[in-house]
């Protein structure tokens, strides 16, 4: 077998979101053939780790050469078009901000199950809290071990999890507001990013702070995005604001992996009945309205509010609906990245 044959079994592989065979969209990067050791090696421009997705395309394309004796070796990798000065996280694969166009709306809580939904799946993931005025991460992982530093005064985050975390919350006493300007704002984000060991990573997830205002812009200018998640409730008020959240994102050329709408209805205990008590498919309207994924609705449910005061994302449990409404998100974010890294192959 030779690298035209290999390719030619791989045109039968399609893509599962952008239209066409992996080959044609140039998202085969290399392909060897070694006959003595029985191995084809196949480098795939995939960039979003356990999406399913694109698991499913590397199991596609193992399926290719099932009646072969080859093994197949599969690696993934899709490169990067910045500078050094520019790649202010070299070592991690996908950065993606999760954003409110108000507060209240349940943002940190998204934002803490799909990084720890990642995480189960098997991802590498760094959780940073950036809402510096009113960081509640670490309340909500449980996270009571402060950083530590190495000898160069670099910053060794804490993992909870199996999450990397960091937060003004470590910084700052327990009780102390966080009265900055603009300006302080931007200077410690900027720090919290670069000097910080974050290592490896598959995705880094940001809990921006609600709004757009400073913070939004310092994130945005400073780290390279792969995308962003905009939270909502169904109601018209919070519709609103997140609308203006995408302007936001729509300006600075920032792609929206979907949205997500939280607190979507409400399954009474005691008769069983749901309720929509902030109105029902706003979110889901929204994202139809402007053409973007709905990535999916999370029900208003107490143990989610038990999960985030005590420390452990309901996300992590596997017997729970509201669980599985979470890791459903988590599943169809991961499915989003990887069709903006694979489509920025394609195009390139």
């Amino acid at each position: 077998m030779d690298d035209e044959a290999v390719r030619d079994r791989l045109r039968a592989v399609d893509d599962p979101d952008l239209g066409d065979d992996i080959v044609s969209l140039g998202l085969v990067n290399a392909v060897e053939v070694d006959d003595e050791a029985g191995v084809v090696r196949i480098s795939l421009a995939l960039g979003a780790p356990y999406s399913p997705h694109e698991t499913d395309v590397a199991a596609a394309v193992r399926e290719q050469f099932a009646d072969t004796d080859y093994e197949v070796d599969l690696t993934a990798k899709i490169p990067r078009d910045l500078s050094a000065e520019e790649d202010v996280l070299p070592g991690v694969k996908n950065v993606i901000a999760v954003a409110s166009g108000k507060g209240g709306v349940g943002k940190s809580t998204v934002a803490v199950n799909l990084a720890a939904g990642l995480s189960k799946l098997g991802a590498r993931v760094g959780l940073f809290d950036a809402d510096v005025y009113g960081p509640n991460v670490p309340r909500m992982v449980a996270a009571d071990e402060a950083p530590q530093a190495t000898g160069e005064q670099r910053i060794v985050p804490p993992e909870r999890y199996g999450m990397k975390l960091m937060s003004m919350a470590f910084l700052v006493g327990e009780d102390d507001p966080v009265i900055w300007r603009g300006p302080m704002v931007h200077k410690l984000l900027t720090q919290l990013v670069e000097d910080v060991e974050w290592g490896e990573l598959d995705y880094m997830i940001l809990d921006l702070p609600p709004g757009t205002g400073d913070t939004q812009l310092t994130v945005l200018q400073t780290l390279p995005l792969t995308g962003a998640v905009i939270v909502t409730t169904p109601q018209d008020v919070a519709i609103d604001d997140a609308r203006k959240g995408l302007q936001m994102f729509g300006k600075h050329d920032t792609n929206v992996l979907g949205i997500v709408e939280n607190m979507s209805s409400f399954r009474c205990p005691d008769c069983g009945s749901a309720h929509d008590i902030f109105g029902a498919g706003g979110g889901e309207a929204f994202a139809a309205e402007n053409g973007m994924p709905f990535l999916g609705a999370i029900p208003l449910d107490p143990a989610v509010r038990t999960g985030g005061d005590g420390g452990r994302p309901v996300v992590l449990d596997d017997d729970d609906e509201t669980g599985a409404a979470f890791r459903r998100m988590t599943e169809n974010v991961a499915d989003m990245t990887g069709v903006v890294r694979r489509r920025d192959a394609a195009d390139r």
